[in-house]
């Protein structure tokens, strides 16, 4: 109740209301409030000037013209209520456009008129009086009966003080002889607030104190204080009660009104009929509106998760986007060192051929100078003969030497300059280009399907599933993703993929635990996955004979559980369940058996011959059975002949067992022969092969026989 109280505020005060009245915008207000928030237009601007010229404007009209001008909050400082309670005590303020407002602190001078006046009531309204309501801010003028002129919110009053007393202290038990204590009940004949202790002692439930009726003690007050229901009387005939609806002007009239006043050709109808019609067609909007409640608090819920998504999401991208920029970092310096270690080999090689070119040099240069001082010395020599036999060999050795010293000898092999250039532009291009590409837009990706448990059920072998969209959401669903596990705890599996909510999955295995769940998607991507639904499927089958799988010779009753046939031939005809996994036993008794036959009974594959002996080929596995004795039979091959048939009346069970891979069969709930087939695996589906000779009914929903399952060394299970 504590989100109701602001309804129960006026909007003026902000405090509960007191004596509220009805505004003609549907808002309420205290009468002193009323009073309170009054102003007085000028004679001059007076709607009843206006009309006496011939205007015919309604008071209505001519405010909602103007009131943009006279009591608009830019030009007249009007439209604050909380300010006049600070108000000067002066009889009037003047604004700017010539509204005055009544200050409630100071009531007008007393006239002699005033003097006459009941002590109680309240002043009059001044002429032109106007009340502009303060949540619409939609202006009226006062008639001569001012603010009596309003109707009395007494519904209002009502809850007003149910609600204070609501609030009040905790009520003590008036019996209790020394320090009360806090009374727990309320007798409604007696009138008395009882403690328990009082209550056991003075209020014992038997005797003609047992058929008293006890009520808390808060419901025991209001009703205490609620007194009879008020009569309302009329605003205009304040004798009159108010006893019709005015379905024209949607309010309350009394008979006199109809009668003399504006409502005489107006129609009418009962005041209780419309009460209850009213209170009706309220019960109705709120449950509605209860709805959309319920809806927002599933959104809030929905928001709140997001929060926590949006908090771990973050996380988690965070995470992501440093892992990716130190992977570029990475690579990055994996690429520098490579870059490093070509320019060590550039610096290594430049360095190389320098040291090569300074020590060819060096010796080249040490040679030259030898040559030079040698022949130096010899043009010394004063020898003419001797100088001659060697000049010609020196001066050749000289010129080789010199033109050793030629072109490019004297000029560096390698620059000092390193010709390597990185070329990072394009790469820096791509840093400040580097950004979020692909983002999926939240708000456009839908959000998490709501499984309806309500819809979701399993029957036999088949489980239905409803879902539907979230509350409050607006977002685009183009399908849904339906998925199931393998009901062994294995993984998801997609089973339907549409724009229906909602599917049947049939097939399923027997006494099986299956998770599903559903995800939405569109052209931005693919929801999260509705909450998971665990779901058990029937834990023994029920099945019928299938028509649609049967040979067109078969006959059908007792809503298919019940077959014969039109031809001498033997027809096959399958049940419309398969299995696959678990110990399933279902019987067929023999209703009628002529000329002694051989039915054959047993399993077998969909794709199963339908014209010919169940057994005949290699899709199926059976017992056929005369008056006498029984065989197996499988792919046309006969094994272990057994004594013991058949007969009207006789009762053959068929016990197929995935656990441990093999199929038995009972006659007359004994076991026939030894086990007939191992290795049973597959999808199987009960089967039986007969003539116009025999008729038998289908009985399922068995249980396992005692005889093999307490002895089983491997207990069967239907666990799938």
């Amino acid at each position: 109740m504590d989100e109701m109280e602001e309804e129960l505020k006026c909007p003026v005060c902000g405090s509960f209301f007191r004596e509220p009245i009805i505004l003609p915008c549907s808002h309420n207000i205290c009468l002193a409030c009323a009073r309170n928030i009054l102003v007085q237009t000028p004679d001059a601007e007076s709607p009843q000037s206006s009309r006496a010229s011939g205007s015919g404007v309604s008071d209505y009209d001519y405010l909602d013209l103007d009131k943009m001008s006279l009591y608009s909050e830019a030009d007249s400082g009007y439209g604050s209520y909380g300010g006049f309670a600070s108000a000067p005590t002066t009889p009037c303020q003047k604004s700017p456009n010539g509204v005055r407002v009544f200050p409630p602190a100071v009531p007008p001078p007393p006239s002699q008129h005033h003097l006459l006046q009941h002590p109680g009531s309240l002043p009059p309204i001044p002429r032109n009086s106007c009340i502009t309501c303060p949540q619409c801010h939609r202006s009226l003028i006062l008639d001569d009966r001012g603010l009596r002129g309003f109707p009395k919110n007494r519904v209002l009053e009502g809850v007003v003080d149910r609600y204070q007393q609501s609030k009040a202290a905790a009520l003590k038990c008036q019996l209790c002889e020394k320090s009360p204590k806090e009374a727990t009940v309320m007798c409604e004949q007696c009138d008395v607030f009882y403690c328990d202790p009082c209550r056991l002692r003075c209020h014992p439930p038997r005797g003609p104190l047992a058929k008293h009726r006890l009520v808390p003690p808060a419901q025991g007050r209001i009703s205490r204080r609620t007194s009879p229901r008020k009569i309302s009387t009329c605003t205009e005939h304040e004798l009159e009660n108010l006893s019709m609806y005015c379905v024209q002007c949607k309010m309350p009239v009394c008979y006199q009104c109809l009668e003399e006043g504006k409502h005489s050709t107006h129609e009418v109808k009962a005041l209780g009929a419309m009460w209850k019609l009213h209170k009706g067609q309220l019960s109705q909007a709120l449950n509605i509106l209860s709805d959309r409640a319920t809806e927002a608090k599933e959104f809030l819920v929905q928001l709140r998760n997001m929060v926590q998504h949006i908090q771990e999401n973050g996380v988690e991208f965070e995470a992501c986007l440093v892992a990716q920029c130190d992977a570029l970092i990475d690579a990055l310096n994996r690429r520098k060192a490579q870059l490093l270690s070509r320019v060590n080999k550039e610096h290594e090689h430049k360095l190389k051929v320098v040291r090569d070119q300074i020590q060819h040099c060096t010796v080249k240069l040490r040679q030259t100078t030898g040559l030079m001082e040698y022949c130096l010395e010899v043009i010394k020599e004063n020898d003419p003969s001797g100088f001659l036999q060697i000049s010609d060999a020196l001066i050749r050795r000289v010129h080789m030497t010199e033109s050793q010293w030629g072109k490019g000898t004297l000029t560096p092999r390698m620059t000092s300059d390193f010709d390597l250039t990185l070329d990072s532009g394009p790469l820096l291009q791509t840093i400040h280009q580097l950004d979020f590409v692909q983002m999926k837009v939240p708000s456009t990706v839908p959000a998490a399907p709501m499984l309806q448990l309500e819809e979701c059920c399993t029957q036999n072998n088949s489980a239905t599933l409803s879902w539907k969209q979230p509350p409050l959401s607006t977002i685009a669903v183009d399908g849904y993703i339906l998925e199931l596990d393998d009901g062994n705890g294995g993984q998801f599996r997609e089973v339907y993929v549409g724009k229906e909510t909602i599917c049947t999955v049939d097939g399923l295995h027997f006494n099986s635990t299956y998770r599903s769940r559903v995800k939405a998607f569109n052209s931005s991507g693919v929801s999260q996955y509705s909450k998971t639904l665990v779901m058990q499927t029937s834990e023994i089958a029920w099945f019928t004979f299938d028509p649609a799988s049967a040979h067109p010779d078969i006959v059908f009753s007792n809503e298919n559980f019940t077959v014969s046939c039109n031809s001498y031939d033997d027809r096959v005809v399958m049940g419309n369940t398969g299995f696959s996994r678990g110990v399933h036993y279902w019987e067929m008794s023999v209703d009628r058996y002529d000329n002694h036959p051989d039915p054959a009974f047993g399993v077998a594959r969909g794709d199963v011959l339908k014209d010919v002996m169940l057994g005949k080929d290699d899709k199926a596995w059976a017992m056929y059975v005369d008056n006498n004795r029984s065989w197996f039979m499988h792919n046309n091959s006969h094994t272990n002949r057994t004594d013991g048939g058949i007969g009207k009346g006789a009762t053959v069970g068929v016990l197929l067992d995935f656990t441990r891979g093999i199929l038995l069969f009972l006659i007359n709930d004994e076991q026939q022969g030894p086990i007939a087939f191992e290795g049973m695996e597959g999808l199987f589906y009960p089967a039986i092969s007969l003539n116009r000779n025999v008729q038998v009914t289908l009985h399922t929903g068995l249980p396992i026989p005692e005889f093999y399952a307490p002895s089983d060394p491997d207990p069967p299970g239907s666990v799938c």
